[in-house]
């Protein structure tokens, strides 16, 4: 079942965060800077703009004049926007966010993937125990890789690409491993690890580079994924209870990860950054997203030594990112028929470059679509008819 969806007001929500926000016990701040975590002073002037400012009522007048939907697959509610294309046969695309992000991102990007040619179907699903989906109440109780194909199905897509950045990387892979006949190409902004076989090519140096930085990384920045891999509940209850906790568990991600030269508004207006916050807070699922990350370390399958995605595969790697893998890396696991350094961007491609994405995105799809027909005259009287 599929439905249209709009995100409703709650007036008791909305008096109860006013609350909170207006009796905040601020911890003491050492530094200036965001060496140490959230800087303290963007922080307080952030909650005061909440409190005093920002109006969620008139916010959610722009936010539900997106394409909402809700299905229930397998008993299961997922909440997506699906954003119609131009044209008579736009191509279907699957579209995944990471985390700590949500559906706001996209805003910029969808109508450029809509406009141009070829267009694109653009379909955004919200990730189990994000916003507006259902929360699972077992542990890794829903798949995504699984359940996505599923909703597409149910949208009448029975092939299409498939893209991703972070945690929408790794589902997209999974997405392209599990069902690989349904599967036209693939975009990805994370190379997914996976073990060696024996036999395997010794690392590059290239490899090996990147490994020594994503171990500076992960001492410097990987505090929050070591905490929400293995104990995400103790976290959960202080962010649930506290909105200026949420605000500077997530902005802190916002200004480290976005390419924003220390001043993050300038890519992100406020406004954006507290209706990102905004879909956590009001739906309560700050505990139920971070449990992600519990399950894909620890109860999700891990890829095996013989996976390998046969889809075509392009690779967009954004400069102010995590660690940026080598193509030599993507290649172990990846059909890489496209390998690109971005020149600017972030963690959040969408939003800090729409532009760059929607280009890649574009010409991988030209290029995949253009080999898949003259490959196959059936394929191209399918695709002429249903994609």
């Amino acid at each position: 079942m599929i439905a249209p969806f709009e995100i409703a007001y709650d007036q008791p929500m909305v008096d109860d965060l006013h609350r909170r926000l207006a009796a905040v016990r601020w911890n003491d701040s050492v530094t200036t800077n965001w060496d140490q975590g959230t800087e303290r002073g963007f922080l307080a002037a952030l909650v005061s703009y909440w409190r005093d400012r920002y109006n969620w009522r008139e916010r959610l007048t722009v936010l539900n004049r997106l394409p909402h939907h809700r299905a229930t697959i397998d008993g299961y509610g997922v909440h997506f926007l699906h954003f119609r294309g131009r044209g008579e046969r736009p191509v279907p695309l699957l579209l995944m966010n990471g985390w700590p992000s949500s559906f706001v991102e996209y805003q910029r990007l969808a109508p450029l993937l809509g406009a141009g040619d070829p267009s694109f179907d653009v379909v955004i699903p919200t990730h189990p125990g994000f916003g507006f989906s259902d929360k699972p109440n077992l542990p890794y109780q829903v798949e995504p890789a699984d359940l996505y194909p599923k909703l597409m199905t149910a949208l009448g897509y029975d092939r299409f690409f498939v893209a991703g950045t972070d945690i929408g990387s790794g589902i997209a892979t999974r997405i392209a491993l599990h069902h690989p006949h349904r599967v036209l190409a693939l975009h990805v902004s994370a190379v997914a690890p996976k073990p060696d076989r024996p036999g395997d090519k010794p690392a590059t140096e290239a490899e090996a580079a990147y490994a020594r930085r994503a171990a500076i990384w992960d001492n410097d920045e990987g505090g929050y994924q070591a905490i929400q891999s293995s104990k995400p509940q103790t976290l959960a209850f202080g962010l649930a209870d506290s909105p200026t906790g949420l605000a500077s568990w997530i902005v802190e991600k916002f200004h480290g990860w976005t390419d924003c030269h220390n001043d993050l508004l300038s890519v992100w207006p406020i406004e954006t950054l507290i209706d990102n916050l905004m879909i956590y807070w009001a739906t309560n699922t700050i505990g139920s997203s971070i449990r992600y990350y519990y399950e894909g370390t620890r109860l999700r399958p891990p890829l095996k030594p013989d996976d390998y995605v046969r889809a075509p595969t392009a690779i967009a790697m954004w400069p102010h990112d995590l660690a940026l893998a080598p193509r030599e890396l993507a290649e172990r696991l990846y059909n890489v028929r496209r390998y690109t350094v971005m020149p600017k961007g972030g963690h959040f491609p969408a939003s800090e470059a729409p532009e760059l994405y929607a280009d890649d995105l574009r010409a991988h799809a030209s290029d995949s679509i253009d080999n898949l027909l003259n490959a196959s005259p059936l394929l191209r009287l399918r695709l002429e008819h249903r994609l």
